[in-house]
């Protein structure tokens, strides 16, 4: 998904550092995977007593500061590769940002499903499998519907296909089947589990917005080849990134 981000910013006339971003990318999401592992000791039963004698907010602290330092350690070398590139490299500052924009838009909220993944304490993949899901039903019930009834344009500029009653059906259908999911995951609240439906249903059509947004201002149909006929991952899997954010911010709050 970073490496398609990457080549709609080129097709859009941006040179960001795509090779260190991705890098980068790897090592968040490799750095949060590793620190869940010390976080939970049910996660990682050959964790010693030592580490886990850290405080939860020492382990936070430190998980945050890696990620931070990433980002940063990226800056630096975008920084630097446009200092000795100049002025064959125009936008110099656009360029960089481009760069750290992957990070913020895709690497961290797709390495945010780690969290997700973990959000009872313990790994449990089904939360994930829910969550994908509830995306699926809400793209399914968006396209019957919108096709059958839609006629009100939600986006016409961006996206001239979806409508407010594709919105209607995507989000009910979402809300059917976080109901209807308790029935293969009874240990998800039936609270949480709206709760998570109902987010889809509102940030989920957004990233997709957002994302043809994306391609819309780079003159790219889609974001890459990787499944026939369907487009990129990143097409794929667009809702998530406005989505994932949310659900974790939630979690932080309310549990």
């Amino acid at each position: 998904m970073l490496k398609e981000f990457y080549r709609i910013m080129r097709a859009g006339g941006y040179k960001p550092a795509a090779v260190m971003g991705i890098i980068s990318g790897i090592l968040i999401f490799g750095i949060t995977a590793s620190g869940f592992q010390y976080f939970y000791p049910q996660a990682n039963p050959l964790a010693t007593d030592i580490i886990h004698s850290y405080t939860n907010q020492q382990n936070w602290s430190l998980l945050a500061l890696s990620v931070t330092g990433v980002i940063m350690l990226l800056t630096l070398v975008a920084i630097l590769r446009e200092i000795i590139a100049w002025p064959r490299f125009q936008q110099p500052f656009v360029n960089i940002a481009a760069a750290i924009c992957g990070l913020v838009y895709i690497s961290v909220p797709m390495t945010l499903l780690i969290f997700i993944a973990y959000g009872s304490g313990r790994y449990e993949p089904g939360r994930v499998f829910c969550l994908i899901f509830f995306v699926w039903a809400a793209d399914t019930g968006a396209y019957f519907a919108g096709k059958s009834f839609g006629k009100h344009k939600l986006a016409p500029s961006i996206s001239p296909g979806k409508t407010w009653e594709g919105w209607a059906g995507g989000a009910a259908l979402t809300l059917l089947v976080g109901w209807a999911a308790g029935y293969f995951l009874p240990d998800i609240s039936l609270s949480h589990r709206l709760v998570a439906a109902g987010v889809v249903a509102v940030f989920g059509p957004l990233g997709d917005l957002a994302e043809s947004m994306l391609k819309r201002s780079a003159g790219v149909k889609d974001s890459g080849t990787f499944l026939p006929g369907h487009g990129g991952l990143l097409d794929r899997f667009d809702a998530f990134l406005l989505v994932l954010p949310v659900l974790a911010l939630l979690q932080v709050l309310v549990g």
